[in-house]
């Protein structure tokens, strides 16, 4: 491990990765740990045009006795190489590697017993999809996903019919750019130098996005529909969004009490389907970014995140509450009926 861009106590590890049609790949581990020793350790996996930056996040987790963790995934942020076409991927499995070794490392190489995986936007999909498919071997102890994107923000003719001609034009041109409407709002909601409280690196999270391309879209509407079919997540999982979407172009101070980026009414639709234990929890004023959103709504999210990792991802040791079994029905059988 070495130093972090984010300074002491955050440390990083690069992660060597099988080469692709553009050269080199690599991914990046980042690493902080808390004052006293811990079992238990937090993966958090980021989303499209995003990488690890939110220290707020890990100051929540290590105040609570965790380790915390966050992968770059390749092609975003630190692991983003000269020579790569930013956040680029041909299928959501590609990920997979990097997610593997990261969880190796966490409970291999650093000893921890417990390993709460958190992801947002793109990184819910993608940890959604990687939990399911690691499932049965005690990997993943609770999903926590933050605004998962479960389904694309746009007219069903879009999505739909349209997007399928327009992958089949493109199926052999996967870095070809796709042209989208420029909607630069969310980023502007965000970022100091605009109109929001965060300070970032702009060069990993632009606020105009990255280009679109085909293979990426395809990845994504192939992994949506697979999780849209069902999955089978043998973990707890917690499904947190906001309660409405920001339906405009330009901007508005709405843009700082919605998702400006996905349809909630998506997440919570699918939700249910990842697997047998499911929570949603919905937070009025949230942003896309639930640990983004204002100071207030940020308070309820670590408040519920907090009662839920408690209740469904307890310490290894701690006793589990024991349910009283429900009262007999003691109305009166008026059947007549005799033994």
């Amino acid at each position: 491990m070495e130093i972090d861009v984010l300074g002491l106590p955050y440390e990083r590890h690069t992660i060597e990765l099988v080469p692709d049609d553009e050269g080199p790949v690599v991914a990046t581990l980042v690493r902080r740990r808390g004052e006293q020793p811990s079992r238990r350790a937090v993966l958090y996996v980021h989303g499209f045009v995003d990488y690890f930056f939110q220290t707020h996040l890990a100051d929540f987790f290590v105040e609570r006795g965790w380790d915390f963790y966050a992968l770059d995934l390749r092609k975003y942020g630190r692991s983003l190489l000269p020579h790569q076409t930013p956040n680029f991927a041909r299928s959501l499995t590609d990920y997979f590697p990097e997610l593997d070794e990261a969880a190796r490392i966490i409970r291999e190489v650093d000893g921890h017993d417990q390993m709460l995986v958190a992801g947002h936007s793109t990184g819910g999909l993608i940890t959604s999809l990687w939990s399911h498919a690691r499932q049965g071997r005690g990997i993943v102890d609770g999903l926590f996903l933050n605004s998962p994107f479960f389904d694309f923000n746009i007219p069903w003719l879009m999505k739909g019919p349209l997007m399928a001609s327009l992958l089949a034009v493109s199926g052999r041109t996967p870095y070809r750019k796709i042209p989208t409407a420029g909607l630069t709002v969310y980023g502007e909601s965000l970022h100091r130098d605009h109109r929001g409280e965060w300070t970032y690196d702009l060069a990993w999270k632009p606020i105009e996005s990255f280009p679109v391309t085909a293979g990426w879209l395809q990845a994504i509407r192939r992994g949506q529909a697979r999780l849209r079919a069902g999955l089978s997540i043998d973990a707890p999982v917690l499904v947190a969004c906001s309660t409405r979407t920001f339906r405009g172009r330009g901007w508005a101070e709405d843009v700082r009490l919605t998702d400006a980026v996905l349809d909630v009414e998506h997440i919570a639709r699918w939700a249910p389907g990842l697997g047998p234990m499911v929570t949603i929890a919905r937070f009025d004023g949230g942003m896309h970014d639930l640990t983004l959103s204002g100071k207030d709504v940020r308070t309820s999210v670590f408040r519920e995140l907090g009662r839920w990792v408690d209740a469904f991802v307890p310490a290894p040791g701690t006793p589990e509450i024991e349910v009283p079994p429900a009262p007999e029905d003691k109305a009166d059988d008026k059947s007549g009926a005799t033994a």
